[in-house]
């Protein structure tokens, strides 16, 4: 077996076989479902009940009851900011979420501060949820084991990058059992809890007044309001991960907002629960973590310890699976950022906010250049901050709530614009929803500053400019190609020429094309120009690449290919008023050059001696960027050609 063959399976067996675009049912068998949504963009949300209920808990210190009050605030929190993300669903059903709300309802350059926020959100959600899980699971092991928690965050991001290659629903169909374990083992503790402790929060609930008045009294109002909307603030990390749905509704089953607004609810619900409950909790029990060990641990261990069940115990292997279910669900919540993710980031490459590759699909139909930046972006989160949740939660929070408010801003200005039918209620929903959000970002902003909340501007700051810069390359290059485009209008305007007839053994000039404009206008000049009477035919050759952009829902490949074929005709009639006869090939794909290459090699064989032209863009100072930002499909091509013999030219066209 040769050496690519053995690469070939080896692929297909990690990564699965390739899926046809063009297939009419293909894009319902990607699809999720509200269950397998909840399960693939709410695991985000709820997993942050491992960290967030905890942070919110330690911050109170001594004053254990006033964790009551912070549990109400955070289900009223979680609820206010799950209704206003179901009303942005409703007015943006085709999905983008933050960045194309900011974009749309505020301004492009919102829309870039909000996209940038939410890749580095994403990145961190991929890299805290790790982290946080390897944290459960080395509870459980004990710290002789410590050294080795970051080299299995690592090698566990590496899984999870290959799960997502594979496929968004293959992925998240293996990862339900964990979600239900989850669900099953912590409904099972916090009903325990809650029933077992009822005469104890009885008695907590009125010590909480009794407390409050003795503290007013003692130090005044002011001090104890901070000191709860310190703790409040602290947990915000619980609310993040809500906003998924919105920006993961390309992924969802049809109709796209009915199955939002169900996972929307569901994750609220039980979100809600879990992190309410986890805090009652652990004020009833009174928790208090040992190092090296979270609160939840604690309060499983403590409430678990007697269970029998006959003469066996089943307290330690209830624990045990607990914490298991705890740590996978955090793996599982990671799937966040790789769902989500990518498609924020291929948003803003069809925007031209970042190099048009993170558009393009494998062959398995998932943005496999966002999955491994997102994938890579978090192993150097992990690295840089040896996997430490309290380091890594500081920037995550920050930048959640950077597009929550600009989110909720800019549907308060949407409302106020539109104004249809029940507006002021809506408008309260989702304005209430910025007053809650802007106050956890400017909170969490200045308590976690000096602590690393710094790091964020560090973060968003260059990636807002680099999108900036590459937005501006690609304009300047579309301006600086302008005066090309007035060969269309030009073309137009000449009467028809006599068309020779065709000559037996007469050469084929084969031109390669990818939308109408006046670089490939040019193109075909040149070839006219430069072979003055050696080509009476012309064949124009394009393929239909299905991106992020374009393969939003079942009808996209039919759309794409009539746009292809409308493209390639009015090429067909510019070569006849040329006095050349012309025809058209193309096929559809998702790998332009493969696409590409099976077109010019069935032509070959039908005409030999056919000669392949393509127009490339030339640049006075060839520099990084600008082979970062314009693929190098011509070149690929050539090279792929040449070695099957086949001749090919490049037709320079200064940019």
């Amino acid at each position: 077996m040769s050496p690519t063959l053995a690469l070939v399976r080896l692929r297909r067996a990690v990564l699965g076989r390739p899926k046809n675009p063009l297939d009419p049912h293909v894009f319902h068998t990607l699809t999720l479902t509200a269950l397998l949504a909840w399960v693939g963009l709410g695991a985000d949300g709820l997993s942050s009940s491992c960290y967030g209920p905890e942070e919110a808990y330690r911050a109170l210190g001594p004053h254990h009851p006033y964790a009551l009050v912070i549990a109400l605030m955070t289900a009223v929190t979680i609820f206010v900011i799950s209704a206003s993300y179901s009303q942005l669903i409703a007015v943006f059903p085709s999905g983008g979420g933050g960045y194309l709300v900011a974009s749309k309802l505020l301004s492009a350059r919102w829309g870039v501060i909000s996209g940038s926020a939410l890749i580095i959100d994403y990145c961190y959600t991929v890299a805290i949820s790790v982290a946080s899980g390897a944290d459960a699971l080395f509870s459980f092991v004990g710290p002789a084991l410590a050294p080795w928690k970051l080299p299995v965050e690592l090698a566990l991001v590496g899984v999870l990058i290959t799960m997502n290659l594979r496929g968004v629903k293959e992925s998240i169909k293996a990862l339900l059992p964990i979600f239900i374990l989850f669900m099953l083992t912590h409904a099972v503790i916090i009903f325990w809890s809650l029933l077992t402790g009822l005469p104890r929060l009885i008695s907590l609930t009125g010590s909480l007044t009794s407390q409050a008045g003795a503290d007013f009294r003692a130090v005044g109002m002011l001090p104890i309001m901070l000191l709860v909307l310190r703790a409040y603030s602290l947990g915000g990390g619980t609310y993040t991960g809500i906003e998924a749905v919105s920006n993961g509704l390309a992924t969802l089953a049809e109709p796209r907002v009915h199955t939002g607004r169900q996972t929307m609810l569901l994750m609220a619900v039980s979100l809600a629960f879990t992190a309410g409950g986890i805090l009652v909790s652990y004020a009833i029990h009174d928790i208090h973590g040992l190092p090296g060990q979270t609160l939840n641990a604690a309060l499983i261990g403590q409430v678990a310890t007697g269970w029998h069940v006959g003469g066996l115990r089943i307290g330690p292997l209830f624990l045990l699976l607990a914490l298991v279910s705890e740590g996978a669900l955090l793996f599982v919540a990671a799937q966040t950022g790789f769902v989500d993710g990518p498609r924020v980031l291929a948003n803003m490459a069809v925007d031209s906010y970042a190099p048009r590759q993170f558009a393009h699909l494998s062959d398995r139909l998932v943005v496999k250049n966002g999955i491994l930046a997102m994938g890579t972006a978090a192993a150097l989160a992990l690295i840089v901050s040896r996997g430490s949740v309290a380091s890594l939660v500081v920037v995550y929070s920050i930048n959640v709530f950077i597009t929550f408010s600009l989110s909720q801003l800019g549907m308060c200005r949407h409302w106020l614009k539109a104004r249809g039918p029940h507006w002021r209620r809506s408008l309260a929903v989702n304005a209430v929803g910025f007053c809650l959000t802007l106050t956890l970002l400017v909170m969490t902003t200045a308590l976690k500053f000096a602590e690393g909340g710094w790091l964020n501007l560090l973060l968003l700051a260059p990636l807002v400019l680099v999108s900036l810069r590459i937005r501006h390359h690609y304009a300047a290059v579309g301006r600086s190609l302008e005066g090309l485009d007035s060969l269309a209008g030009e073309l137009s305007a000449m009467a028809p020429a006599n068309l020779p007839k065709k000559e037996a053994g007469g050469r084929t000039a084969c031109l390669l094309v990818s939308s109408y404009n006046g670089l490939g206008l040019h193109s075909l000049l040149s070839v006219v120009r430069s072979f003055p009477g050696m080509f009476s035919e012309v064949v124009f050759i394009s393929a239909g690449v299905l991106d992020s952009g374009s393969f939003k829902g079942a009808d996209g490949p039919r759309l794409m290919e009539r746009a292809v074929e409308g493209m390639l005709l009015k090429y067909v009639s510019a070569a006849q008023r040329l006095g050349l006869r012309a025809t058209y090939r193309y096929g559809m794909g998702v790998d332009r050059v493969a696409t590409l290459e099976e077109l010019c090699r069935a032509l070959s064989a039908e005409r030999p001696g056919c000669v392949f032209f393509a127009g490339k863009l030339v640049f006075r100072e060839e520099n990084r960027l600008n082979r970062l930002l314009h693929n190098q499909t011509a070149f690929e091509l050539q090279r792929r050609l040449h070695y099957q013999g086949l001749n090919m030219m490049m037709l320079p066209v200064r940019a």
